[in-house]
């Protein structure tokens, strides 16, 4: 599988950032996850379109949880750009990692964020409960 994606990622050449991007996902994929790590830092610094960029923030800081590097998956996934096709994956992970930096209460604060814009009821008293919880990180895209 590794062989046959650098080959792909070989015919994008060495500025292209979906390459380094597509192979952290296989890297990361068969758990090779510092492998992952470094490929997701070359597609950051080479820029990838906002689809790719929602993707990658997710993919990356949850590699950074499964590292143990807590801290630096809370920076990411804080910092994640939304995107339709992340949907609300940014808010779980960043929950996961949160809950991994013994900060529950904030986890808890950013998974009843994410859902109460789609409760059909009792959206009013959810928002007052979570307003209540400690305050996550700022989410500023």
């Amino acid at each position: 599988m590794i062989r046959r994606m650098r080959a792909l990622v070989a015919e994008l050449g060495p500025d292209d950032a979906r390459g380094p991007f597509e192979l952290g996902g296989v890297f990361d994929s068969l758990g090779m996850e510092e492998i992952a790590a470094a490929h997701y830092r070359r597609a950051l610094e080479l820029g990838l379109d906002d689809e790719r960029a929602a993707r990658l923030a997710i993919q990356h800081g949850s590699t950074l949880r499964n590292l143990g590097r807590i801290d630096e998956a809370i920076e990411v996934l804080a910092h994640a750009p939304d995107h339709d096709a992340v949907g609300d994956a940014r808010a779980i992970f960043l929950a996961l990692a949160l809950h991994d930096a013994g900060r529950s209460g904030e986890a808890v604060r950013v998974l009843v964020e994410a859902l109460e814009p789609g409760l059909p009821r009792y959206r009013r008293s959810v928002r007052a409960y979570a307003e209540t919880l400690p305050e996550p990180p700022r989410h500023d895209g």
